[in-house]
């Protein structure tokens, strides 16, 4: 007899589940039980409560709009992203707070996206404008608004935080319809909402990518450094030079998923090539570096409760969280989660 067949995770999107505890709390704070509007999205309290776990995609979405029509705020997406305290978003904000440019922050939206909701896929791209769109990867458009409304208005709110500007979009594009534009949404905007379009998409002007990001390396770079160095503090004294270097070289490149050879050898002031000789001379590789390295920070991470295991894949500069687990199994037998279980018990 063979047990049940599972479909694979990734043929499930999740969602770190953000906007579901934005539901809840408002859910909440209008006098109502939150339990029976988790269950007709088929989540349990227990698990919204909880930051480290996933939430289904699709759940997550529905309990929006099931919030929306009990509180009867046809607005409800565009509120809670007006309203949002955007460092909530955690690690995520800071890696994009320290990054040199709106273009460099938007890629690293783009590239660390999905981490926070794989059914979300942001595409940047700048030419005679700057041009955000939302994409939705492995389920339909969703017929709710809310969720679309939240993503775009947040993503806007965020842009303006992040240049301390009030950067007003040339053109909001949304596929879903409404009759007309809210005043709330032409207030916040500065522009109308162009409803039924082929695609949900914010566009500024060209030139507002090239804007800085203010305040950029304040929080994340410390952070960062905080980490790395409480985990290089536990080496052995006896390590190599040009390794303890490296290391260095290494630590801030890792969650913008820039430490690759020619940054790394830049951080040092030398090419790609004398770097790999001058490893070699020591018995050493740059790939092997990295990788323990990774395997030493991931340990450190784990020991933090505060911090989920999607935010600690993307401070170790992994796409998707699925190559952290692969990873993290190789190097200890376990995954991240088995492994931050198994401390629990001692």
């Amino acid at each position: 007899m063979h047990g049940p067949k599972f479909s694979p995770l990734r043929s499930v999107p999740s969602a770190s589940g953000g906007i579901a505890r934005l539901v809840c709390a408002r859910i909440r704070a209008a006098g109502l039980e939150v339990a029976p509007f988790l269950a007709g999205a088929g989540l349990k309290v227990a698990q919204v409560d909880d930051p480290n776990v996933r939430l289904e995609a699709s759940a997550q979405t529905k309990l929006l709009r099931m919030a929306a029509e009990a509180l009867q705020d046809d607005l409800l997406g565009f509120h809670l992203a007006r309203d949002l305290e955007l460092r909530e978003a955690g690690l995520i904000y800071y890696v994009l707070a320290s990054s040199s440019d709106l273009a460099d922050a938007l890629g690293n939206a783009e590239r660390l996206g999905r981490l926070t909701n794989e059914s979300v896929e942001l595409r940047f791209r700048t030419d005679q404008a700057t041009k955000i769109a939302v994409k939705y990867v492995g389920i339909d458009h969703p017929s709710d608004i809310q969720e679309t409304e939240f993503w775009l208005f947040g993503l806007v709110r965020m842009c303006r935080q992040l240049t301390n500007s009030r950067l007003a979009p040339r053109q909001l594009k949304v596929r879903h319809f409404r009759p007309a534009t809210p005043p709330k949404f032409r207030s916040f905007l500065g522009c109308d909402v162009d409803f039924g379009t082929e695609a949900d998409e914010i566009i500024f002007p060209g030139m507002v990518s090239h804007l800085p990001i203010i305040g950029a390396d304040a929080h994340l770079n410390k952070l960062l450094i905080r980490y790395a160095e409480e985990t290089l503090a536990h080496r052995t004294p006896q390590i190599g030079h040009l390794r303890l270097r490296v290391e260095r070289a290494i630590a801030p490149l890792l969650p913008h998923g820039k430490a690759t050879a020619p940054q790394i050898a830049r951080q040092l002031g030398i090419s790609s090539r004398t770097l790999a000789r001058l490893l070699s001379g020591e018995g050493l590789t740059l790939s092997g570096i990295l990788d323990q390295y990774r395997a030493n920070l991931a340990a450190a991470y784990l020991k933090h409760g505060d911090m989920t295991i999607s935010e600690i894949a993307w401070l170790l500069g992994y796409r998707e969280v699925s190559s952290f687990t692969h990873a993290h199994k190789r190097w200890t037998g376990m995954t991240p989660r088995q492994m931050r279980i198994d401390r629990a018990f001692f």
